[in-house]
């Protein structure tokens, strides 16, 4: 191929990844096989490609494309900044990029695991020597720190996991948990879905499937969690 033919594959790419990131949910979805499809061109675009997105955001049309170049060129990733390419924040000095690499890895099952042990360390360490959260601990959770986690589940889900996609969902059944557990899949027939192996730990999970709450912990806890200011604020989803 001539520098000329290169010069138009890359712009073809560029074109392709710039309706992607302008088309809505609906549209971008349909188109992630075809980002899929160009991963040599866009990784031969380099990690210029990336200038167009912004780190501190939650752009998940950015978190796909680290996900495909990370399952088709994981070599693109000897520059480890992209294992973590989106800013964390935290107010108790948590470090999230465990959190983001098994994210970007599409390691769900793990990465909710983290994320249990994440929301014990926020609510202090009484809950962490007892092993879970009590509703009551959530309303002193740092809300930048619920934002991150939140952000990340978005990000690297094509924007249907996270707190606040439970939060959306939630809000659009008329705030009523007994419609929501098996639009997203934590209810089946009635019977609640067995913790881990009947989740789906994949992105061909429902919307809002993750990250698990402990059900053991009943309504209280999930319910703290997405009326946290930082969690309902989050989209504008004011529960």
């Amino acid at each position: 191929m001539n520098n000329k033919e290169q010069d138009n594959y890359s712009n073809a790419t560029l074109d392709l990844i710039k309706k992607f990131v302008d088309s809505n949910q609906r549209k971008r979805i349909n188109s992630l096989t075809q980002i899929e499809s160009e991963v040599e061109n866009i990784f031969n675009l380099g990690p210029s490609l990336f200038d167009i997105f912004d780190s501190d955001g939650d752009d998940w049309a950015a978190g796909w494309i680290l996900q495909v170049l990370k399952k088709f060129k994981p070599e693109f990733f000897e520059n480890s900044k992209f294992n973590n390419w989106f800013n964390t924040y935290s107010d108790i000095d948590i470090n999230y990029e465990d959190l983001q690499l098994m994210l970007v890895e599409q390691k769900f099952e793990e990465a909710d695991r983290l994320t249990s042990s994440y929301l014990r360390k926020l609510a202090g360490k009484l809950a962490e020597k007892r092993g879970y959260v009590f509703y009551s601990e959530v309303k002193n959770m740092s809300g930048k720190d619920l934002e991150t986690i939140d952000r990340l589940w978005t990000i690297y889900s094509t924007g249907r996991f996270g707190f606040s996609i439970q939060a959306k969902i939630l809000k659009s059944v008329g705030k009523k948990y007994e419609l929501m557990w098996p639009k997203i899949g934590w209810k089946k027939e009635g019977l609640w879905t067995r913790y881990p192996g009947s989740f789906c730990w994949s992105l061909d999970a429902p919307d809002g499937h993750m990250p698990l709450i402990n059900q053991l912990r009943g309504v209280r806890l999930m319910d703290s969690i997405l009326r946290h200011p930082a969690i309902a604020e989050r989209h504008n989803n004011i529960l």
